[in-house]
């Protein structure tokens, strides 16, 4: 039978009963696993206790919810419905997100462990922008009209695939699902969609929404389970025709892995990432040192364009340092909980994320790095750590190579610009990189000669809903975002008719 948990939020800065269905969501009906399933614990990262527990699906949840999509798709959805109408519903779907937006801040920095208000304003308001985006865009996926010869007419059509996976991360729960919801729908496609295990109770809220908007039952489905069960059911089914992850590059090698051994499904990657910050000495330095915080501290370090690796010109580094230092201090006295007023830094989300973590900064340590500033956790419940700041890193070193998806940075003095551009380029990712300079020449060479899908000048963490998003090397396959991702969703299909008489 299936249950809800209803959490009574009494906070200076958000009051009120919030309730989640905890089971499965197929067909449009909330369902029990079949056979049981699994029970999954939802954690508060702030104390390390239980807030819930939550349905795990399997492989036969999945293929129910493969069978609800397919069948939406061929009698309710797809091209049958036209692309005025599924932006209707897209509209009316933003219309209600809005409509609970504090509801969902205040489910999201629960889960997660990010503050309220960051929830609500960011997250949350970026998630509402990209679903209207993609309602906007749904009577426009146009084909064309190519000429050939007089006796032939050819054009092509832009058509959905059909059943479309997607498989989300803990870090950004609901935006991420919209990410893929927008576009998914607005092309026609039916979805089948795995929220992370850690972080589902946003995507749990909004099925009922997505009801009470009017989408058809099977259009979106819901199934939170783990990645070995569930996740491992949608990489390798063979009746869904394409899956959208975003997660850890070794878990896009598995789903790309599973789509070969499958059905050759088609595959969108949004993977890790390693993004430097570069700073030369003709900046701002105020401007400099906000910017860099910006690119590694929101979210407790846990984003995939987070700028770890910050690159500083020899006649700026000292007092970038000592900037950026105090900078850090003042983060390190606003820790608290996410509905705590005046705090900037949270928890990781997991004990495992936080252990990671951890295990960063020893490997940083015992390779010859020097903590400046942090390196430790802080009080003694939950999951909390520091923001830290190393220096005399290398460029070898576990910390400057791998993806740490925590507060932890690294400060590295450079001399001229061919050196850090080889220095930022030394990576398998390519996701982001960040570069603050006065010279717009200078800028434009950067931006050309760094391996990466976003260059943020003056800027960092700055993604906008109109602009492909997506990397380059190991930090993915695919593009998100903007009219890219709406041809990720769609399959190209070349029309040929023949107007002439055969000789």
């Amino acid at each position: 039978m299936v249950t809800t948990y209803t959490h009574t939020f009494n906070t200076p800065i958000y009051m009120g009963d919030v309730t989640v269905n905890t089971g499965l969501f197929i067909d449009g009906k909330w369902v029990d696993p079949i056979d049981g399933g699994d029970k999954i614990d939802i954690v508060d990262p702030t104390s390390g206790k239980v807030i819930t527990t939550v349905a795990g699906g399997g492989a036969k949840d999945v293929d129910l919810a493969v069978k609800a999509a397919r069948k939406a798709f061929k009698t309710t959805w797809g091209l049958k419905v036209p692309g005025a109408v599924r932006g209707q519903l897209l509209g009316k779907f933003a219309d209600l997100l809005e409509k609970h937006q504090e509801r969902l801040a205040a489910l999201e920095a629960l889960n997660v462990g990010k503050h309220f208000l960051h929830a609500k304003f960011m997250d949350l308001a970026a998630s509402i922008a990209m679903i209207r985006y993609y309602a906007g865009s749904a009577d426009k996926i146009h084909g064309k009209t190519i000429e050939t010869n007089e006796n032939k007419f050819a054009y092509t059509r832009h058509e959905p695939w059909g059943v479309v996976g997607a498989i989300v991360p803990w870090n950004f729960p609901f935006m991420m699902a919209a990410l893929k919801i927008g576009p998914a729908l607005a092309t026609g496609n039916t979805l089948v969609l795995k929220p992370s295990e850690v972080t589902p109770l946003t995507a749990h809220y909004v099925a009922d929404l997505i009801n009470e908007a009017g989408f058809p039952p099977g259009v979106v489905n819901i199934v939170t389970g783990y990645g070995n069960t569930a996740g491992e059911a949608i990489s390798h089914h063979p009746d869904i025709n394409k899956i959208t992850f975003t997660g850890s590059t070794i878990v896009g090698r598995k789903i790309l892995k599973a789509s070969a051994e499958s059905n050759l499904k088609a595959v969108t990657l949004e993977l890790g990432g390693k993004s430097p910050t570069v700073i030369f000495d003709d900046v701002d330095l105020d401007q400099a040192i906000k910017w860099a915080a910006r690119g590694i501290f929101p979210n407790m370090g846990q984003a995939c364009i987070a700028g770890s690796r910050i690159y500083v010109q020899e006649g700026i580094y000292d007092k970038f340092l000592e900037g950026f230092t105090e900078h850090a201090k003042e983060l390190t006295k606003s820790i608290g909980g996410p509905f705590d007023e005046g705090v900037q830094h949270g928890p990781q989300v997991s004990k495992v994320q936080y252990e990671r973590v951890m295990g960063y900064i020893s490997s940083g340590k015992s390779d010859g790095a020097k903590v400046h500033i942090g390196g430790e956790r802080f009080g003694e419940q939950g999951y909390f750590i520091k923001p830290t700041i190393f220096v005399d890193a290398k460029p070898e070193m576990k910390i400057m190579q791998e993806e740490i998806f925590g507060p932890v940075c690294s400060i590295v003095k450079f001399h001229t610009e061919e050196e850090v551009t080889e220095w930022a380029n030394d990576t398998t990712y390519g996701l982001a990189a960040n570069v603050l300079t006065e010279s717009s020449s200078r800028a434009i060479r950067m931006a050309n000669n760094l391996e990466a899908g976003g260059i943020y000048v003056n800027c960092a963490q700055s993604v906008e809903v109109c602009v492909p998003f997506g990397g380059y090397k190991q930090s993915g396959i695919g593009r998100e975002l903007g009219e890219a991702a709406l041809e990720t969703y769609t399959q190209v299909k070349a029309v040929h008719i023949n107007i002439g008489q055969v000789l």
